[in-house]
This record gives structure tokens, C-alpha cells and sequence, in this order.
């Protein structure tokens, strides 16, 4: 398995498949369904771009598994599985917004991330330009530079978090929040859980907590934290997903543990 081809592939896809998103953004968004609520929404824009990157990633590599938003899993016979959110932060890119991602993560294993161990981690904002990368093992880099999760000072940290589209659970999110809210010197909400996990990664976020996330929402970024130094988990401490995902600096993360645990 060559790890640096997988992570060219990856880039280049992403690349593409950014320019196609900010393409259809300038020419206006379509939105083509509700998904769990009426506010989760897909785009046209949201199928088109992971129809592109399955088709390239089909042609590259016809043996890997897939795991996208849009269109489901599919199990390969190569051991790989690519894990792909077209567009990460829909909602902030139907409102003009330029704070979405391409996020593409090459895992080994099935399609479930409690099996897969993290290969290859690329999120890419095309409305601004920057593309974080992650090796495993090789560390992560934005636009080429190494990057690396931050240490909090006197003042407290600077922590991001997310809400989910049900109503019946904006509560228990509020209540969560309440109780990390002793740990912040402020809270980032901006609305696209893999960007989340790169600032974390490049350490313009000291940490980030969120429950209800889906595998494509955080396989390449959780690379990327730890690959910058950081620690990624669940709640009580297991795989990130749909319970709790948790990013931050391994003193910062055992504290947020704690906060939202309480």
C-alpha cells in the first residue's frame, strides 16, 4: 500500500472536485432535498460533486470501498474505503458563506469506523483557497506547511462546537455547552465540522466538541488532529461519532472529557 499515492489521489480529487463546488455556488445553489429536518439540506451542487469524486476515484482505484454522504457505502476487495463529504457546511454554502470543505479520507477497513484504521486525510475549502493534508505517520500540513494542535494559556481556550438540526435536542447541546463553558475564553460556531477539526489541527482552535456527527463529517479531519499532535475520541473516550466527538490537545482534550461528562 503506498500511503503518498493515496494522499496525491486524494489531493487532486479534492482539488477538482472544490473548483466544481465553487463553480456551481457562483452560478447559484439549488437546494434538492431535506434530509433529517427541514433544516438539512442537500444541494444539487452536494450530488453533483461526489458523483465527480466517486467517478474519479472509480477510475483510480476500482477495487476500494466507498462511503459517502450522499450516495452510501459500498464495500471493496482492497482493504481501502474512501470516506467522502461532497460538501461539508451545506447550509453555509447555500447562504453564500465561504466557509464549506471537500473532505476525502482514505481509510483501511470497512465502512465503519469503529473497524477502520486512518490512512489519508485531505479538507479543502475551495472558497478561500486552503487544502490541510494528513499521512499517517507523516504528520499534517496546511497548504504545505506542518502544522500543529495548540497549547491554551491563562486567558482559557478558544473551543468550537455544533448543534444538530432537531430541535429536541438543542437542550441537551445548550446544557452540554453550559458546562465547558468555564474551560473558554470564547465559542467558535461556524458550521462545518471537518474545517472545525482542521483549525484544531492547525491550532487556530484549541479544541472542538460535538455530538450527532456522521463518518463523513469527521474521517479526514480526526487524521488531521492527530497527526498534528492532538487527540480525537468519542464519549467516554472511544471512537469519534455519533454520540460525541472530541478534539483538542491531550491536556485540553481530558478536561473537555470531564466537562462534558459531568
Amino acid at each position: 500500500m503506498d500511503a503518498a499515492a493515496l494522499a496525491d489521489l486524494a489531493l487532486d480529487i479534492a482539488r477538482e472536485a472544490g473548483a466544481l463546488a465553487r463553480r456551481r455556488r457562483a452560478e447559484g445553489v439549488a437546494i434538492a432535498a431535506t434530509k433529517s429536518a427541514l433544516a438539512d439540506i442537500v444541494t444539487e451542487a452536494d450530488r453533483e460533486v461526489e458523483t465527480l469524486i466517486r467517478a474519479r476515484l472509480d477510475e483510480a482505484r476500482p477495487d476500494d470501498g466507498f462511503l459517502g454522504e450522499e450516495s452510501g457505502a459500498e464495500r471493496g476487495t482492497s482493504g481501502i474505503t474512501w470516506v467522502v463529504d461532497p460538501i461539508d457546511g451545506t447550509v453555509n454554502y447555500a447562504y453564500g458563506m465561504p466557509h464549506y470543505a471537500v473532505s476525502i479520507a482514505a481509510v483501511e477497513g470497512e465502512p465503519e469506523p469503529s473497524a477502520w484504521s486512518w490512512l489519508v486525510g485531505v479538507v479543502h475549502n475551495p472558497a478561500v483557497g486552503e487544502t490541510f493534508t494528513a499521512t499517517r505517520g507523516e504528520g499534517a500540513f496546511l497548504d504545505g506547511q506542518r502544522i500543529a494542535v495548540s497549547e491554551v494559556g491563562a486567558a482559557g481556550a478558544l473551543l468550537a462546537t455544533g448543534f444538530g438540526y432537531d430541535p429536541a435536542t438543542h437542550a441537551g447541546d445548550l446544557a452540554r455547552l453550559a458546562r465547558v463553558m468555564p474551560l473558554a475564553r470564547d465559542i467558535r460556531r461556524a458550521g462545518a465540522a471537518s474545517l472545525d477539526l482542521a483549525y484544531v489541527a492547525a491550532g487556530r482552535l484549541d479544541g472542538y466538541f460535538e455530538r450527532g456527527l456522521h463518518p463523513w463529517d469527521h474521517a479526514a479531519g480526526a487524521l488531521l488532529v492527530e497527526e498534528a499532535g492532538g487527540v480525537v475520541s468519542g464519549l467516554p473516550g472511544g471512537r469519534p461519532g455519533r454520540a460525541m466527538t472530541v478534539a483538542a490537545s491531550v491536556s485540553l482534550h481530558a478536561r473537555l472529557l470531564d466537562a462534558i461528562g459531568e
